[in-house]
């Protein structure tokens, strides 16, 4: 079977968000934002496994642009966290290139999808 890499980079990404929102409560002690980036951050990865059980293609690139959308969502907090300091910028430029990697294939995925709508499901 191929191997699905943004089924696996979100779910990758999903964890990392796990792991940053834990130190963020402990060390930290940053409650409401580090929730919000947990929340849009897992996500992702969320909506691309409902994305494989789509029920049609307009539903599999619904669900990939709502993916998407939270990418960017992630995007805004993680900016935000680091311009309060709540994250150093070696963290903050690692997250930011593994987001920046996703979004791009979201983005792939649904122009292709969109320009293949017509074929078989």
């Amino acid at each position: 079977m191929k191997e699905n890499v943004i089924k696996n980079k979100s779910f990758a990404f999903a964890l990392r968000m796990v792991k940053l929102f834990q130190y963020l409560q402990s060390e930290k002690k940053e409650f409401v934002l580090s929730k919000q980036l947990l929340r849009s951050g897992t996500a992702i990865g969320a909506l691309v496994r409902e994305a494989e059980q789509a029920e049609s293609k307009a539903d599999f690139i619904h669900k990939m642009a709502i993916a998407q959308k939270e990418a960017n969502e992630s995007d805004y907090w993680m900016e935000l966290l680091y311009q309060s300091c709540y994250i150093d910028e070696t963290a903050f430029n690692s997250i930011k290139q593994d987001l920046s990697e996703i979004l791009k294939m979201l983005s792939s995925i649904i122009i292709t999808s969109k320009k293949n709508r017509n074929g078989k499901w």
